[in-house]
């Protein structure tokens, strides 16, 4: 069994929270350093830009519907929004952190400078050093604890492309990093630099006080929206094993299908939008806005940018607009130049050699990084379950592999990733929620077997959506009220819909159609079948589903 019990956690964003909450849980000594005198990390809005500190914008909603990014033993209330603007994400962070009594092992305003080791890596007795520095007082001191989770995530460290003539340009020019709201653009013509998440709401945001907004993209990108059909949220209809299943089966016909829904909505090619590549061949953009700011003219599309003068850009297509502000929205860098260990302060083109995207490979199990993901769903879930490993890893219950079979699956990782993804820097991270955190479950123990649960519940946690719940049935960490919390979870979802009593005679709902029988037959002999398929699947070394 091994001697970790003091573990430094370092970040109490969503990340550092649950990393806490589950070294309490294995019964360890968790110390969270938290370099502001706040938690919830980037979800807690401020006016102010810290550099090294990541931050949302005023207007931020979060994209992922309430029930999927959730703690898999915490519901967020059923009052709650079914999509949270920033305010109520924070807000649900501090419940959770008021509910497990977390705050109180969290040291605020204090920044670690440094973590490093001395002697042999290899000897398990060694420990980690950390160099803190409390921001109120300079005091600086050293610390020394068993293991160390980082979870700083990885919007906190801008990039900014060296464009020719930007040094020239004699308008403003900020990363989406500083961005804040609209207020100051009044009147500007604004060029946009990237179609991701920050760049597309940047963009809508910036239209209710300039006068023109520009967004730049050098590939397009395919835009979907937070709800599917009938207004429920589309990560809930869409983000289930079944989907995941057929989608295994016959992935060229699944992306057909999605592009033609999508174009449905409007069509990408006539807005300027359609990519070369196909829908999960890059991470999608999600907003509801961009096709009517486009069709009102409030956001003119255009391609990646040739040069930037004085008082413009001209594009590729040598076409020239005059521009008052610039806003990159470029991504951003990983790295931890924190830590003392080259493979972690000195990462190129976001290449991360992780073992499960967690584990540096060539170090002993006592370093983890958590939150260090781009998933196709919800990453709070998944910094929840990569923290369960993490703890049953540190206590030695959970052994990883050789550190030859570790190398062998990061390569398989980025082989993988390059055979699906286009080349960029964003995708180097990129996961499917289903199937990464089916991995990790299979870790540990709490993947859900279909083929052990009572029929109504087994036929809910496939064609169902995949909650976090569904990782708390079985196992380690099991909860009571996960099998209730995923049989109401539509229930909650649209629950803060009725606002208003509507008299309206609802259809009876105890009548059952031939086609109603038909599908329940099918999901009897489909529920089985799949689970038998999917479990045979969790034993490959890694996967990366909706490979085309």
């Amino acid at each position: 069994m091994s001697t970790v019990k003091k573990v430094a956690i370092i970040g109490a964003g969503a990340s550092g929270l649950t990393a806490i909450k589950c070294c309490l849980d294995e019964g360890l000594e968790p110390v969270c350093f938290e370099r502001m005198n706040y938690i919830s990390g980037l979800w807690h809005y401020t006016e102010d830009v810290e550099d090294g500190q990541a931050c949302v914008m005023k207007a931020t909603t979060i994209n992922s519907s309430k029930e999927m990014m959730c703690f898999s033993d915490f519901s967020i209330p059923k009052e709650y929004p079914m999509f949270m603007h920033n305010t109520y994400v924070d807000k649900y962070f501090n419940m959770y952190a008021e509910k497990h009594d977390l705050k109180k092992y969290i040291r605020f305003e204090t920044e670690i400078l440094r973590v490093f080791k001395t002697g042999d890596f290899l000897n398990c007795e060694k420990k980690w050093n950390l160099e803190a520095k409390d921001k109120i007082t300079g005091i600086k001191e050293s610390l020394v604890f068993d293991a160390v989770m980082v979870c700083t995530g990885h919007h906190a460290n801008k990039y900014i492309p060296d464009f020719e003539g930007i040094s020239e340009f004699q308008g403003d020019i900020i990363h989406t990093h500083e961005y804040k709201h609209s207020k100051g653009y009044e009147g500007k013509r604004v060029l946009v630099i990237g179609i991701g998440n920050s760049g597309v709401d940047t963009a809508v945001d910036l239209t209710t006080n300039t006068v023109k907004v520009y967004l730049s993209t050098r590939r397009g990108s395919w835009i979907t929206s937070r709800m599917a059909e009938n207004g429920a949220p589309a990560d809930m209809i869409f983000g289930n094993r079944f989907g995941l299943f057929i989608a295994h089966l016959c992935p060229k016909l699944v992306n057909g299908m999605v592009e033609k829904n999508l174009n449905k909505r409007f069509d990408h090619k006539k807005f300027a939008l359609q990519p070369k590549h196909p829908f999960f061949g890059a991470h999608p953009t999600v907003n509801d806005c961009l096709p009517n700011k486009i069709a009102s003219g409030e956001i003119v599309i255009k391609p990646d940018i040739k040069c930037l003068t004085k008082t413009g850009v001209r594009f590729l297509d040598n076409t020239f607009e005059d521009i008052d502000a610039v806003v990159l929205a470029t991504g951003f860098k990983i790295g931890f130049p924190f830590i003392d260990i080259h493979s972690l302060n000195n990462i190129q083109k976001n290449e991360v050699n992780l073992y499960k995207l967690i584990f540096p490979p060539n170090l002993e199990n006592t370093l983890a990084i958590i939150g260090c993901v781009q998933p196709i769903g919800a990453t709070i879930p998944i910094s929840e379950m990569q923290s369960r490993v993490v703890t049953r890893v540190f206590k030695g219950i959970v052994k990883l592999p050789s550190k030859a079979k570790m190398w062998r699956e990061i390569k398989n990782r980025h082989e993988q990733i390059a055979r699906q993804y286009v080349t960029s820097q964003r995708h180097t991270i990129q996961v499917n929620y289903i199937g990464y955190m089916d991995e990790l479950a299979d870790m540990i123990g709490c993947k859900p077997n279909l083929l052990k649960l009572d029929p109504s519940l087994a036929v809910q946690c496939f064609f169902g959506p995949c909650t976090s719940y569904q990782y708390r049935l079985t196992g380690p960490g099991a909860w009571s009220g996960a099998r209730e919390a995923i049989m109401t979870s539509w229930e909650r979802t649209f629950y803060p819909l009725r606002t208003r009593q509507l008299n309206i005679e609802e259809k009876p709902s105890g009548s059952v159609s031939r086609r109603s029988f038909v599908f329940i037959g099918f999901m009897l002999l489909a529920v089985p079948f799949a689970a038998w398929i999917l479990n045979s699947w969790s034993h490959h070394e890694y996967r990366i589903p909706w490979t085309l």
